[in-house]
């Protein structure tokens, strides 16, 4: 992924020079905002992946991912000293994909980078298929692609962000099988279970049932099994 453009959002200068020092050493480009602003106003379909603080000046970094989420699918990983579980539930509700706290480990931050990444080219490519490639998966109205990153609802395509993607497909590929929270987290973030990932769960079901469901409250596509986990009918 030499070719990968990472935009970092942050107002500290210094810790903005440590990741694109770190980001440049692996062959990624970057680009630098100290705030959420000039972040915006650098934002273009040249972006792979952004990096995004949340105590800025001006806008917070919440505002600014909830603006950024207009204009663009590209992942955005939080990077913040703020770890308490509502900042990171509201993080996620904003539209971020991931989230890591400061200070953070150089070799994880680049891991998840590289991990994200991958993720959003295999899951988001830029080949576009018909919702009437066979390669789709089927359920009453909903078309999803195993691969491309494309989600088709009565025949108008539905933007996911990553994340709601791989969760999305991964249950429409084990259609009926119900998968605990600690499952779905350790498969589809490739982390270690931890009691606080339940939030992390949640938070993507609920945004996946807003976009695909007609009634997020009584949901017809994801299902929860109390007790068990979720499943897709």
């Amino acid at each position: 992924m030499p070719t990968s453009t990472i935009l970092i959002v942050d107002d500290d200068s210094d810790i903005c020079e440590v990741i694109a020092a770190l980001l440049q050493s692996e062959g990624f480009l970057t680009l630098r905002a100290c705030n959420g602003q000039e972040a915006l106003s650098l934002l273009n379909s040249r972006i792979d992946l952004i990096i995004l603080d949340i105590m800025m000046p001006g806008d917070s970094g919440f505002t600014v991912c909830e603006k950024m989420r207009r204009v663009t699918t590209a992942p955005i990983l939080y990077l913040s000293a703020k770890s308490l579980t509502a900042d990171k539930e509201t993080a996620f509700d904003s539209g971020g994909d991931d989230y890591l706290t400061k200070p953070f480990i150089p070799a994880e931050l680049l891991t998840r980078v590289k991990a994200i990444l991958r993720r959003y080219q295999v899951y988001q490519g830029k080949n576009h298929s018909s919702n009437a490639d066979p390669d789709f998966i089927r359920i009453n109205n909903l078309a999803v692609h195993p691969t491309s990153g494309e989600v088709f609802l009565n025949g108008t395509p539905i933007r996911l962000r990553p994340k709601e993607y791989q969760l999305l497909a991964f249950l429409a590929q084990n259609r009926e099988t119900v998968f605990s929270v600690q499952r779905l987290y350790e498969q589809l973030w490739g982390e270690s279970y931890l009691p606080s990932a339940n939030n992390t769960v949640m938070v993507h079901i609920r945004n996946l049932r807003q976009k695909i469901e007609a009634d997020p409250q009584c949901p017809k596509y994801i299902l929860t099994v109390w007790g068990e986990g979720y499943k897709i009918v």
